[in-house]
């Protein structure tokens, strides 16, 4: 059985873009849930459970990312992330 892909874009909105401070929060929301949370930039995929994987999209300010998410709790996933790039990471880079 396949499992839907909830799949949302992103922009990154911190003044330096995703560095190892915001990668690490991201890592910390998406390990939360038990859905597979993936973010890309361009032909670059990232784990967004693994800092170090996240590190490698070397997204600056203003990239625009694509979440995907799959899972049981892919919904509740896809907000929290959302929500994180929207106003957590944006408030914490002030």
């Amino acid at each position: 059985m396949s499992q839907m892909i909830h799949r949302r874009n992103v922009i990154v909105r911190t003044e330096h873009g995703l560095h190892l401070s915001p990668c690490s929060r991201v890592a910390q929301a998406a390990l939360k849930f038990r859905s597979q949370v993936w973010l890309t930039k361009g032909s670059v995929r990232a784990d967004a459970k693994s800092v170090l994987d996240l590190m490698t999209l070397a997204a600056g300010p203003g990239a625009e990312l694509t979440l995907e998410v799959t899972g049981d709790d892919a919904p509740e996933a896809v907000e929290a992330i959302l929500h994180l790039f929207e106003y957590d990471l944006v408030s914490a880079s002030s």
